[in-house]
């Protein structure tokens, strides 16, 4: 974008009305040349009203151009302008704490037409010596990434320095870390067997009076046989099931966000109730016998209406993530069971799919990848095979011996 562009200092003359004019031209921002005309009784005022106005011109011309301001004012504006409300609430409050927690104090206070590309590189090198994931390195170089695109598009500066700027590879990453280099899929997080049974161990367990010790415990395994997203579970309604014919809908998700009022976030979070990740998203599940004795044991536990959330909190309402998640902590601990996320059981249920589960004769049960990516609501099924399943090699265990070359 253009900025507007003083042409003169100004002129002043004689009218025929015995008063004096004044005049100042300038290009507006799309280059078209304008003036601007001043009028008074005496040669003084005018000058006064064309010094007055060139201050005033130049402190706009100042505020509009971006390459003068400081990083962190400009990026915070264009977080707020032109990425909140276009995404996600909850994907924006990533951004904006990425852009908080790791841009700003590092060059936040840089000027925009004083940042170069070893700046920016600089950030990368200097969290990845750190310790940190490559995964949070490569969020920082993606929204880097795309505000200095908005930048150079409305032409604010001339070069874009993340043109230069490369993404660490992974195994040069990790190996930077002293880290090993395992692949993708050796990396998901899954439960093993003798984890799954004290995890349903624990579940079951029960006070003196007979009942759960671990509030809504039997969730935890509902996401074990289902592969629902946290947000999917919790966003469940006890209309959305069917036992009769042993399926579910899935059709609302609930997240926490950072709350807002009109300065941007303040302390604390809120709930909402919205639309899933994806269009794919939106699915109908089968239910095993399994799934089914933890929805009648979550209902047995708590239940106010068919319009109410499967997992309620005690006023009836959606029950908060973090909430759910501080439970699932407290339920592995009590289990001996090492912390691990709550995607951890929507990863194993996508390795146990796929790798096979043996039945009582032996015989490996499998399903495709396309179909466990259906069940997971994936787009594609290649997120399914290269993100949320762990190799199994004992399955591969002599299958060359019929083929020796």
């Amino acid at each position: 974008m253009a900025l507007k562009k003083l042409l003169n200092k100004g002129t002043v003359y004689k009218r025929s009305d015995s008063r004096w004019g004044g005049m100042v031209s300038y290009h507006d921002e799309q280059g078209v040349y304008r003036r601007k005309c001043f009028c008074a009784p005496t040669k003084k005022a005018v000058l006064k009203k064309i010094a007055d106005y060139i201050e005033a011109f130049k402190k706009e011309v100042a505020e509009a151009d971006e390459a003068n301001k400081p990083l962190r004012k400009s990026m915070q504006k264009w977080l707020e302008v032109f990425q909140f409300g276009t995404v996600e609430r909850a994907t924006y409050d990533r951004k904006e704490d990425c852009a908080k927690r790791y841009i700003y104090p590092r060059i936040g206070d840089l000027l925009i037409s004083d940042i170069n590309s070893a700046d920016l590189n600089g950030i990368l090198t200097q969290m990845m010596n750190e310790g940190y994931a490559h995964s949070t390195v490569k969020h920082i170089y993606s929204l880097l990434n795309e505000y200095f695109r908005y930048l150079c598009y409305e032409e604010y500066i001339s070069k874009n320095p993340m043109a230069y700027v490369r993404i660490i590879k992974k195994a040069n990453f990790l190996a930077a870390q002293g880290k090993g280099n395992i692949a993708q899929s050796d990396a998901v997080t899954v439960l093993t067997n003798e984890e799954i049974q004290r995890l349903r161990e624990t579940v079951f367990t029960r006070n003196r009076k007979g009942a759960m010790k671990h509030q809504q415990a039997a969730a935890y395994l509902l996401m074990l046989n289902t592969g629902l997203r946290t947000g999917e579970v919790l966003g469940l309604i006890n209309s959305d099931i069917d036992l009769d014919n042993r399926e579910m809908l899935v059709v609302r998700a609930v997240k926490e966000v950072s709350k807002r009022d009109s300065d941007g976030a303040v302390r604390g979070n809120e709930l909402i109730v919205g639309g899933l990740k994806t269009a794919a998203s939106k699915r109908t599940i089968p239910l095993n016998s399994t799934a089914i004795e933890m929805i009648r044991i979550l209902r047995a536990e708590r239940y106010f209406s068919a319009d109410s959330p499967l997992i309620p909190n005690q006023a009836g309402d959606f029950t908060r993530p973090s909430t759910f998640r501080s439970r699932r902590y407290t339920l592995l601990d009590f289990s001996g069971i090492p912390h691990k996320g709550l995607h951890s059981l929507r990863h194993t249920f996508a390795t146990r799919l796929i790798n096979g589960i043996e039945d009582e004769n032996g015989n490996l049960k499998t399903l495709t990848v396309k179909q466990v990516a259906d069940l997971l609501g994936h787009t594609t099924s290649t997120v399914t095979e290269k993100y949320y399943v762990r190799r199994e090699l004992k399955n591969l265990h002599g299958i060359t011996d019929d083929f020796e070359i």
